[in-house]
């Protein structure tokens, strides 16, 4: 009886062994031997290759940066507060990734796609490394479509196209997020998808940015990547690839995406400390000799596919921070050789109360002109050289005791053009009413109205002009150009709404426009 039990032990055991089929997998191990605060250096990992994610014994994610003959340098993703020398490391064998899909809207995550909102996790999403290539030169197609901000001063004078690298710049506190975010706000029901990257800023500024989403209802179309100041500066560092490589998940579906990088000024000091760290020669103002090619890399993703790929198109607004309006800086020369334009904001105007902030002077837009709607090249074509004039000779003015008419005339059209381009935030204004606003002053309407009544009668026009000719608005809308008809509609329309407005002008008629215009 022994015997017979033994022997159907036995043969289980001879069943099992024959049907266990192990999956031996080999595993490239290495240890730590130095750790200098968010960068450790290994040992062990021969076959690493460039920026391939590895993984401490603890859980800590890090990026290899560095590969010397007998070490490896590994930037940290997270604290590493529980890591020591001889802890094991092991290679992912993939590059660092982040989730991309249609379940990211209206989510905050970090730039490895945790969730940071509490909303619970997200499920059965691709995963897609945050380095990824440039569209090739034959797969982008010029820049035609104009993304709308709604800000008057922008629009108009500084338009951006769809596909479009705009640089915002300017001193701290000087409105350059709240730009960003009223951008951000006015893609509501337009089909553009919006990701803002908030890269080391604190995370009460990233809350009150998230608040104002909410309240304005802008965080359905909207993703947030935030790696804030208080994260490891390799966390900050993947923040706008990691959010850029999201947007193109959706350009790649032929969509529409608008993408902030707030700040990219921060985003280059993290680079420096790491490259320091890592022991790379600095350069100019200590940063190294990579950091172009760190943010031409980033910045050339951006682009408007041709049609053949989709036709979608990715929009870039990245930040920089100057330091007492010193534009001849290294980062901001750098990046504005790399955008298609820029927009500064003067703490000057700032401190005057003209907000937005913008320097029409010092602001340009080099490729979004191809993009604006028709209707506004023929009223605004001469408003920047107008208001151009009118900041040099106020800036004259100061000086003179007596002036000519003319120069009083320039003076008083230029006062009134810097009031109508003034706007509060979260306001913006449709094309339609923009041209309507815009024809009304460069046709002199405004001439004879007080100052203090501007903004009633910019008001009033705004609130009527789709009433009372909304044939012209729709065409407005679909970027038509206004025929001699629908101009002389738009200026009796003007001229009907302003008339209780104006002083000084017997027959109630503005003035003909200023040679000046």
């Amino acid at each position: 009886m022994l015997k017979q039990i033994v022997k159907q032990n036995e043969n289980a055991f001879d069943r099992a062994l024959e049907a266990y089929h192990p999956e031996l997998r080999a595993e490239d191990v290495g240890r730590v031997i130095e750790i200098n605060g968010p960068i450790i250096q290994a040992t062990g990992l021969a076959n690493a290759f460039f920026e391939e994610l590895v993984e401490c014994r603890d859980g800590t994610l890090g990026i290899v940066a560095s590969l010397m003959p007998r070490t490896t340098g590994i930037i940290l993703l997270g604290k590493g507060h529980t890591l020591g020398a001889g802890m094991e490391i092991r290679r992912l064998e993939r590059p660092v990734d982040v989730p991309v899909g249609q379940s990211l809207l209206g989510r905050v995550i970090d730039p490895t796609g945790k969730p940071m909102d509490n909303k619970g996790p997200m499920n059965h999403l691709a995963r897609w490394p945050v380095e990824r290539p440039a569209p090739e030169i034959m797969e982008r197609a010029p820049v035609s479509a104009p993304l709308e901000t709604g800000i008057k001063v922008i629009d108009t004078l500084i338009p951006i196209g769809k596909g479009q690298r705009q640089l915002i710049l300017g001193d701290r506190q000087t409105g350059k997020t709240a730009i960003a975010v009223d951008t951000i706000i006015n893609q509501r029901g337009k089909n553009v998808v919006c990701v803002y990257a908030a890269i080391g800023q604190r995370e009460s500024a990233v809350a009150k940015v998230l608040q104002t989403l909410e309240a304005h209802d802008a965080l359905s179309h909207t993703i947030l990547v935030a790696a804030g100041c208080q994260d490891p500066p390799g966390l900050q560092y993947i923040a706008p690839y990691a959010a850029c490589t999201i947007g193109e998940y959706f350009m790649n579906q032929g969509r529409d995406v608008l993408i902030v990088y707030d700040d990219l000024t921060r985003h280059a000091r993290a680079y420096r400390e790491l490259s320091l760290l890592l022991e790379r020669p600095p350069g100019r103002e200590a940063f190294p000799g990579d950091i172009f090619y760190v943010h031409s890399r980033l910045l050339e993703r951006s682009t408007h596919l041709r049609a053949e790929k989709g036709n979608g198109s990715l929009t870039a607004l990245p930040v920089i921070e100057t330091e007492a309006q010193n534009l001849s800086a290294y980062i901001p020369t750098n990046l504005i050789s790399i955008t298609d334009g820029q927009i500064y904001l003067s703490p000057d105007f700032f401190a005057k109360g003209v907000l937005p902030a913008v320097d029409v002077g010092k602001s340009v837009s080099r490729v979004g002109g191809k993009a604006q709607p028709s209707a506004f090249h023929a009223i605004t074509g001469s408003l920047r050289l107008s208001y151009s004039q009118f900041e040099e000779l106020e800036s004259f003015a100061r000086f003179a005791s007596r002036l000519d008419n003319t120069t009083k005339s320039a003076l008083e059209r230029g006062k009134r053009v810097r009031k109508l381009l003034e706007q509060p935030r979260f306001s913006p204004f449709s094309d339609f009413q923009q041209v309507t606003v815009m024809l009304a002053l460069t046709q002199g309407f405004f001439d004879f109205i007080a100052m203090d009544k501007i903004e009633e009668a910019e008001a009033l026009l705004a609130l009527q002009v789709n009433n009372r000719l909304p044939e012209i608005c729709r065409n407005i809308a679909k970027g038509a150009c206004l025929t001699q008809e629908e101009t002389d509609e738009l200026l009796g329309f003007c001229r009907e709404t302003l008339d209780p407005l104006t002083k000084g002008q017997p027959d109630g008629n503005p003035a003909d426009p200023d040679p000046t215009d």
